[in-house]
């Protein structure tokens, strides 16, 4: 540009040398001011389509937790109806076929007592674990007793069921979480961790550590089963809902496994959640 304005003014013969050099810098002062705009231009325009773009992913983001959560409410919805269908229909048949059972104990013979006293004593246990399991199942009654006797009922359950061990310790001072809806959403995921450990781990014990420190709780699940390689086994269902439900609540998430070495799920929630 510069070269063209010098060959404009080595063209015009009659321009002194002085007006030569106001005409140039009259020029160079109109292209640096043009460039200036088309910069600042420039910059305005990034910056607003940066700004269109963050608003965009605010809002996905936004609308995919608002997703998340529906998801959820319906899942404790469901479960909790079915808690209430464990507990009001099962467990009153269970029920009843116990007490039929105790009026059919004076009329057998001697020899069949036994097998009556067996049958008796399986539907009782089952009657019990019904009960136990609609509880765990119904999000009021965990609210109601509370995170650690909600995780202590399950371990009890689980116990009676499969486990040679299954123990809660706790560390650190105990406090509440201020969103008691945060202690069902951890729970239930603990609850997925108990439930893979029972369908595949094939382990003897579980152990549960619950950390509370000024910041944080930090959770820690592990089994002794046989462990599976976490790298290159396909990531479930189960597992993704574990990791979209401590999303929900702004908490760290990590499941480690390696074959034959167990499996140890750790999760770090903050008790200054925004959530």
């Amino acid at each position: 540009m510069i070269q063209l304005i010098s060959l404009f003014l080595q063209t015009q013969p009659t321009v002194s040398t002085s007006a030569e050099r106001y005409l140039l810098i009259y020029m160079i002062g109109v292209l640096l001011i043009v460039t200036s705009l088309v910069v600042i231009f420039f910059v305005v325009f990034q910056k607003r389509k940066n700004k269109l773009l963050l608003d965009k992913i605010k809002q996905q983001q936004a609308f995919d937790e608002e997703i998340a959560l529906t998801q959820t409410e319906i899942q404790e919805q469901t479960l909790k109806h079915i808690g209430w269908e464990l507990h009001d229909n099962v467990g009153q048949l269970l029920a009843f076929a116990s007490m039929q059972l105790n009026m059919l104990a004076t009329k057998v013979p001697e020899d069949m007592k036994e097998t009556l006293d067996l049958t008796t004593g399986t539907i009782k246990e089952s009657l019990k674990e019904v009960r136990s399991l609609s509880k765990s199942l119904n999000n009021d009654v965990i609210l109601n007793i509370g995170f650690e006797k909600s995780i202590t009922n399950e371990l009890d359950r689980l116990k009676r069921m499969k486990f040679a061990s299954a123990e809660l310790q706790i560390k650190g001072t105990k406090r509440s979480l201020t969103n008691k809806k945060h202690e069902i959403i951890l729970f239930r995921i603990l609850q997925e961790f108990f439930s893979n450990s029972v369908k595949y781990s094939e382990a003897k014990n579980l152990k549960i550590e619950l950390d509370f420190s000024d910041n944080q709780l930090l959770i820690v699940a592990t089994d002794d089963g046989k462990g599976f390689d976490s790298e290159l086994t396909e990531k479930g269902s189960g597992l993704i809902n574990m990791k979209s439900r401590a999303e929900l609540i702004d908490a760290k998430f990590d499941l480690y496994s390696k074959p034959n070495e167990g499996v140890k799920l750790t999760i770090e929630y903050p008790f200054a959640s925004k959530n």
